[in-house]
């Protein structure tokens, strides 16, 4: 009887086979990014574990992965103990200074490779593009040399504009354009609609999520950057947040825990930033899927 059971049901076997299957698949996939997960967020795990110890723990072997005992207050002295404020501040005005200006030159930028006919247009795109494989250090000096010429050092200008404008950028929001359909800007045009306004009023809107995440990028890139504010400043009062953490490095000392403990502070807008653009910024990852086509 069960042989005539099996030989009457083989699609049900087969089906009951094929659902083990997919979730012993599943099971193994959610396991194995569930690994990778905690192996990239171990070394915020660390950073937060070592901001609540003592300097002398932080330094002690054998190593605890956690803390003997918890130094809230250490997140207080490092607030306290150096003028966090400014460094905060100047950090927000450098970051989304930059972020702007990329994102306004980008646009523009973008919006003339892909809808604009012009002669040399694919030659320009590739130089301008070819500038992505020369390292920043190779820049330093050339743009240290033009901003201090200009009697820009220690200024806000002077750590903005030599570092906003980014071809990548362009060529972030080109791809995402060039998926757009050419009809909406013809009909926009039949309306009277000029170039710029077609840009503003239909691609933008449309083109919001690669527009986010370059804004995410940009930012946090600005945000995080430690050799241009380094050479572009001269003292504390237009310092970062990266230059102003180095005051705990003395001739005494590291204060290894005050470092983590401001670092993990520093970490907070970029993590806010991440969790409002959270549904822009996944759909933005899946912008390639609109590329190609002019």
């Amino acid at each position: 009887m069960t042989t005539d059971a099996t030989s009457r049901h083989p699609h049900s076997l087969s089906r009951n086979r094929h659902r083990i299957l997919r979730r012993i698949g599943a099971f193994i996939s959610y396991a194995g990014l569930s690994l990778i997960a905690l192996l990239f967020l171990f070394p915020f795990f660390w950073m937060v574990s070592n901001a609540v110890r003592s300097n002398t723990e932080v330094l002690a072997v054998p190593v605890r992965i956690l803390p003997e005992e918890y130094q809230w207050g250490n997140f207080v002295e490092a607030l306290v103990s150096l003028p966090f404020g400014t460094f905060l501040m100047n950090s927000f005005i450098v970051a989304c200074g930059v972020t702007a200006i990329v994102l306004v030159v980008s646009c523009l930028s973008a919006y003339a490779f892909a809808r604009l006919r012009f002669p040399g247009r694919e030659g320009l795109l590739l130089t301008y593009l070819s500038t992505l494989m020369i390292p920043q250090v190779m820049l330093v000096i050339p743009l240290f040399l033009v901003v201090s010429k200009l009697g820009w050092i220690n200024t806000y200008h002077g750590m903005i504009l030599p570092v906003a404008f980014s071809s990548f950028g362009t060529f972030l929001l080109r791809q995402f354009i060039l998926g757009i359909p050419k009809d909406l800007d013809e009909a926009a045009m039949m309306d009277g609609a000029s170039r710029l306004r077609i840009l503003v009023t239909v691609i933008v809107p449309l083109a919001m999520p690669a527009i986010g995440l370059l804004s995410l990028f940009t930012f946090i890139a600005q945000w995080k950057s430690f050799l241009w504010p380094l050479i572009a400043t001269s003292g504390l009062d237009k310092a970062t947040l990266p230059l102003g953490l180095t005051l705990f490095q003395t001739q005494q000392g590291t204060s290894w825990n005050y470092i983590m403990a401001g670092a993990t502070i520093s970490m907070v807008p970029g993590v806010i930033l991440a969790i409002v653009l959270q549904r822009v910024i996944y759909k933005g990852i899946t912008v390639g899927s609109g590329f190609g086509g002019r």
